[in-house]
């Protein structure tokens, strides 16, 4: 069924499915094939240009080679550097000018990506985590939203998905379930209890077309939802991550000295920037070195329904057939 949700009429699309971004995870060849089986796959800036190498406007070229089907880019709107916020705007610019169809934004205000948006014809969902957040993102014009529940992988909600669309679904928008589905079963009941279409991560790592290291796609194999856990050890703010040895080993816990600078407006900033600085390293290498380095995998609690490797279209075409 073509264009079945008004998140699929907003973006030209057939199945309301999201590959969402994902650091270090989203390859190129994992965001066209998303997109090129009617779905639509996410660009992560940091994941094309720092982990698998592309300069930003040739890794858009080059996706754009592999389909011409529309692609979306992540937008995390960082204001505590300025240097990032430089890049993010350029990022945003590259990206009208390639012909992305679709932004996500996370964090700061979207107004000024809202305005980019509205000249070129970009539709502009922003990811939230509660009514506060959803609010002011549509002051700031969006179109529509993620809801990011309490079952994602990377930095999930509070809230459940039923809580999510009760909050933020009274607002007129389009919204997005993001976190917890990993069969065509949830991605279903998602769909009948109103949400206009599903953003999954852990699941696409799982495929043949994602790069992560064999053993990060087996370890989500065999975990349980349980396995999945809260650390504050990548960003300052939890994060969830699969329960490994390691991480037993280091805990997830900040340390007293962290939690003391992260309860402070300046330190805080410098504390997540120390902790961001290690991840983004350690997460790279994690998914590039597989077990026999430090085993730092993220991953929602869908890995629980997750039992093999599979193409990405095989996937899609699945979840279409439950419309």
């Amino acid at each position: 069924m073509i264009n079945s949700t008004e998140f699929c009429r907003q973006l030209g699309i057939e199945v309301p499915l999201i590959c969402g971004a994902m650091y270090p995870c989203s390859n190129p060849e994992l965001v066209a094939a998303a997109s090129a089986a009617g779905a639509i796959g996410i660009v992560q800036p940091m994941s094309l240009s720092y982990v698998h190498g592309h300069d930003f406007e040739d890794g858009l070229k080059y996706i754009h080679s592999l389909t011409n089907r529309p692609i979306g880019v992540n937008l995390i709107l960082e204001t505590s550097s300025k240097t990032y916020q430089e890049r993010t705007r350029r990022w945003a610019e590259q990206s009208a000018d390639a012909g992305v169809k679709f932004f996500i934004t996370a964090l700061g205000n979207p107004a000024w990506v809202v305005k980019l948006a509205e000249q070129h014809g970009i539709t502009v969902y922003h990811d939230v985590t509660s009514r506060k957040f959803a609010q002011k993102a549509l002051d700031g014009g969006v179109d529509g939203f993620i809801c990011v529940n309490n079952r994602a992988g990377g930095h999930a909600g509070k809230l459940s998905p039923e809580e999510l669309l009760d909050d933020i679904g009274a607002l007129g928008k389009p919204v997005v379930c993001a976190g917890g589905i990993g069969n065509v079963e949830r991605f279903k009941s998602m769909l009948d209890m109103g949400y206009a279409g599903a953003q999954l991560g852990t699941r696409f790592i799982a495929t043949e077309e994602c790069s992560a290291h064999l053993d990060y796609k087996q370890a989500i194999i065999n975990a349980d939802a349980d396995d999945i856990v809260l650390t504050e050890k990548i960003s300052g703010v939890p994060v969830a991550i699969i329960k490994t040895p390691y991480i037993e080993s280091i805990g997830t816990k900040a340390g007293p000295v962290a939690r003391w600078l992260l309860k402070h407006r300046k330190g805080k900033h410098i504390m997540r920037s120390i902790y961001t600085l290690q991840s983004i390293y350690k997460l790279k290498k994690a998914s590039v070195a597989g077990s026999g380095y430090k085993d730092y995998w993220q991953a929602g609690k869908s890995a629980g329904d997750i039992a093999r490797i599979e193409p990405v279209a095989d996937i899609v075409n699945r979840f279409q057939a439950a419309l």
